[in-house]
């Protein structure tokens, strides 16, 4: 198990989502308490906000904790939350596949940035429900996952689509399928901003991995990656 609280981030966007600087000192002694021979193993890792131009910071600031694990995500285009509840309307009024694109020119960015271990729910954008058709889609996330493909950074098969509007786990069965075709390593997360949600739908993510035809998902500790093979039929996954 890894917790992955947000980072501060740097330009100020976000605030209400994130820790401010001062509390991780907090968040890592409340890690550090669980870190013991207890199973399942608790790890420390973080999930970070990729913002073009604050590169330098974020990277200083991750250079010195000891994490397990860094989640890169993309949660801003500009300065409009396009994920966030309160900033939802905007979608009513833009281009919907016009927001894709500049979603995923954003996310291979974070991916060229080298400051990442996994790339967290791929395609986020569709959360509350505006997606382009799919055979756009395929096509524009394609240079994305060959960046990702070529940085050996894994994606996660994160659960927590389900509990939004778009009633679909991140990513969408479309881009799962390339990203195997590419080699593209993949680990879960149920992304779960609540202790009930811990592990949700696990075995849901992993029906998804073996139908895109997966066998293998990564753990990390360290920030170095074992692969491992998927729980079989028989295991408990839920």
């Amino acid at each position: 198990m890894c917790f992955s609280d947000h980072t501060p981030n740097y330009n100020g966007l976000g605030r209400d989502c994130t820790m401010e600087p001062e509390d991780y000192p907090i968040y890592r002694s409340m890690i550090a308490k669980l870190q013991d021979d207890r199973v399942p193993r608790v790890l420390f890792g973080i999930e970070a906000d990729f913002i073009p131009g604050c590169e330098k910071p974020l990277a200083q600031w991750l250079d010195d904790k000891a994490l397990d694990l860094v989640i890169g995500s993309v949660h801003f285009i500009d300065d409009w939350a396009f994920d966030h509840p309160a900033q939802c309307d905007k979608w009513k009024n833009t281009d919907v596949a016009g927001v894709w694109k500049a979603y995923f020119a954003i996310l291979s960015q974070s991916v060229e940035s080298g400051l990442f271990d996994i790339v967290g729910h791929l395609d986020l954008p569709k959360k509350f429900g505006y997606r382009p058709p799919d055979r756009l889609l395929r096509e524009m996330c394609k240079p994305a996952l060959d960046s990702i493909a070529k940085s050996g950074l894994a994606i996660e098969i994160n659960t927590a689509g389900l509990r939004k509007p778009a009633k679909e786990i991140y990513p969408s069965p479309i881009i799962l399928e390339l990203a195997r075709e590419r080699g593209i390593p993949i680990c879960v997360g149920s992304d779960s901003h609540a202790p009930a949600a811990v592990g949700m739908d696990f075995g849901k993510a992993l029906l998804l991995a073996r139908q895109t035809g997966y066998r293998t998902f990564s753990r990390f500790h360290k920030r170095q990656a074992a692969v491992t093979e998927l729980p079989g039929q028989s295991e408990r996954c839920d």
